[in-house]
């Protein structure tokens, strides 16, 4: 029997990993998200580091980061697949760890440890995995994975390398967009032009789709790939520092606390007050 193939949702800020569940067919498959072991479908992208070693994936990563952000990697997408020479001052100056001086291929310098873009993925991807094979009681070799449509070949291949580190092959990536008109089933359209933008935690991006039966086309895409979640979440952080302006609050503590504060606004209908 051939080995189930997975999606998988590699994000900037949280990732996931779904299985199509097949009732007649592919066309009429119900796509379920499978939790990790504490429940949680969402997987926070993020892996800590202390003393050259992984010691936190996910949640608990996104804790040790708020007490010393020098240990965790967050945002690691933004890396992909790029040179050292690619980066922005700004970008630089974002990080609360190093990147390490290299022709080739960036280097994060982090908790003990020299790591890659790809390796950090392969390991948030290695999380997934693991989740699919638990939720789904056999090996998981194959997945399907996005990448945002903007993605050059180079960006593409870190990706597919992250895959293999992973114990994956990924037998196709899909781009972001084409995977969203997928969701709503926009491909069951004869003919049509479809604009789908993404504001994700690290990029904010617009792509123009032809869909011609059922295939999509991707007609342009642009947008800034410095904008997203994590920038609105430091802005935020920045902010209230300012207001606080003494004190012994960390702009790392004061960054996990506004990330909080947003997801906790996106769900209600007000602002709670206490006391």
């Amino acid at each position: 029997m051939a080995s189930k193939i997975v999606g998988i949702d590699l994000g900037t800020t949280n990732s996931l990993v779904a299985f199509v569940e097949h009732e007649g067919g592919l066309q009429t498959g119900i796509p379920r998200v499978l939790p990790g072991a504490d429940g949680k479908h969402l997987l926070p992208s993020a892996v800590t580091f202390e003393n050259g070693e992984v010691v936190a994936i996910g949640y608990p990563a996104l804790e040790r980061r708020a007490r010393d952000p020098r240990t965790t990697v967050t945002s690691v997408k933004r890396f992909m697949g790029r040179a050292p020479a690619d980066l922005v001052a700004a970008e630089r100056q974002s990080i609360p760890y190093e990147i390490v001086d290299d022709l080739q291929v960036i280097r994060l310098r982090v908790g003990g440890k020299e790591i890659t873009p790809p390796e950090v993925s392969a390991l948030i991807l290695t999380e997934l995995r693991k989740r699919a094979e638990a939720a789904l009681g056999e090996p998981i070799q194959q997945a399907v994975v996005t990448v945002p449509a903007y993605f050059d070949d180079g960006q593409r291949q870190a990706t597919k390398d992250a895959g293999r580190l992973a114990g994956l092959d990924i037998v196709r990536l899909v781009n972001e967009p084409t995977a969203a008109s997928l969701a709503y089933g926009l491909q069951q359209r004869t003919q049509g032009i479809i604009a789908v933008y993404d504001l994700g935690g690290g990029t904010f991006d617009i792509s123009i789709l032809k869909v011609q039966d059922g295939v999509f086309e991707v007609l342009a895409t642009g947008g800034n790939t410095q904008l997203g979640g994590d920038d609105w979440d430091r802005r935020l952080a920045e902010h209230v520092q300012k207001q606080l302006r003494a004190g012994t609050t960390t702009l790392a503590e004061l960054k996990h606390d506004a990330e909080v504060a947003k997801v906790a606004l996106s769900s209600s209908e007000r602002p709670s007050c206490a006391g």
